[in-house]
């Protein structure tokens, strides 16, 4: 007998069900809610760059949510460090696609932290299942008059057979003039998964401190502290060149944990964000195609990015639930240095 007979609707198991926030500055707020029916369930944020603010396994939340809360675009504060303010962070914040990191002024332009990627609302955002896997597919345009004009098309794929999902971005340049082209997939790792007693493996060629208070603690850059006050943020620079592009967190205290794959070639940047403060307590694992310096640095560097009038540009990451100590132990067992 097929599984389908035992349900009315599939939703019964898994799928894709659409929500709207009420209330606070997240009112009127599309959210995605999906689930495998193998215990994995994530929310995309739709009105953010179809970002995913909640990822869960077996109903233990595995991403960081800020006190901010859900902030709607609307409130987006494009001076400085405004983007402070809107930074739900949840499990996953896209920057970019022309900006990342640090405020700055390149080639006179003014550029806020971070840029504007997660501030832009899907204008095209649909899901399809089969029988293995749910697609939700979401395009949003970073472009304005006179200045840079790009497409973001994502799709995020979710396996029903295995507790696994995959974000692919094609970036389209659109416009007629070529582009700087910054990704940074800042993902958040919080409370339960994130304790002091969780496990964090990057097994990377290099790690390099991005400031002299990060140098301080190089040694123990892969310790994770209990919450401390005012604990100031320290980031550590890990170089793959050609080794696979690899990272995971596991608590030992859920028994569960994160593995993240990348193509280290085009995401050639990992950023680790060392925030063990109180209240805002969270470890970014962030693979990107640049460091999060800003884009005068980036661009003096001789690392940044271009896209041609007309070009396309495909990055991804595939997200795999560890789901027990052993899988834990044959992660490290196969990256091992």
């Amino acid at each position: 007998m097929k599984q389908s007979a035992y349900y009315g609707h599939e939703s019964q198991l898994y799928g894709v069900e659409e929500l709207r926030l009420c209330g606070g500055r997240g009112d009127g707020m599309r959210l995605l809610e999906a689930r495998n029916g193998r215990g994995l369930e994530f929310t995309v944020s739709a009105d953010r760059c179809a970002d995913i603010s909640r990822l869960r396994y077996n109903g233990k939340n595995f991403g960081f949510f800020s006190v901010n809360g859900y902030v709607a675009p609307s409130y987006y504060d494009d001076k400085e460090n405004g983007w402070l303010k809107g930074f739900t962070a949840g499990f996953l914040t896209t920057c970019g696609l022309v900006a990342v990191g640090s405020p700055c002024v390149d080639q006179g332009e003014a550029l806020p932290l971070h840029g504007a990627a997660d501030n832009i609302p899907a204008e095209h955002v649909f899901w399809e299942t089969d029988d293995e896997q749910i697609r939700i597919r979401a395009v949003m345009r970073h472009a304005q008059i006179f200045s840079h004009k790009l497409l973001l098309t994502r799709t995020i794929t979710c396996s029903l057979l295995k507790n696994e999902l995959s974000i692919s971005d094609t970036v389209e340049n659109i416009g007629s003039e070529t582009s700087p082209l910054m990704l940074l997939y800042h993902m958040n790792m919080g409370y339960p998964l994130l304790t002091e007693r969780s496990e964090l493996f990057i097994p990377a060629a290099e790690v390099l401190p991005r400031t002299e208070h990060a140098a301080e603690d190089l040694d123990t850059w892969n310790k994770v502290l209990e919450p401390t006050p005012g604990f100031a943020e320290q980031c550590y620079y890990h170089e793959f060149r050609d080794r696979p592009g690899v990272a995971g967190i596991f608590s030992p205290d859920l028994g569960c944990g994160l593995q993240m794959n990348f193509d280290s070639s085009e995401l050639d940047c990992f950023t680790q964000w060392k925030m063990m403060g109180c209240k805002d307590y969270v470890m970014g694992l962030e693979p990107g195609n640049c460091y999060p310096d800003g884009r005068d640095v980036t661009r003096a560097q001789g690392r940044l990015k271009f896209l041609e009038p007309g070009a396309k540009k495909t990055y991804g990451v595939r997200l795999t639930v560890v789901e027990s100590q052993d899988q834990w132990n044959r992660l490290k067992a196969d990256y091992a240095k």
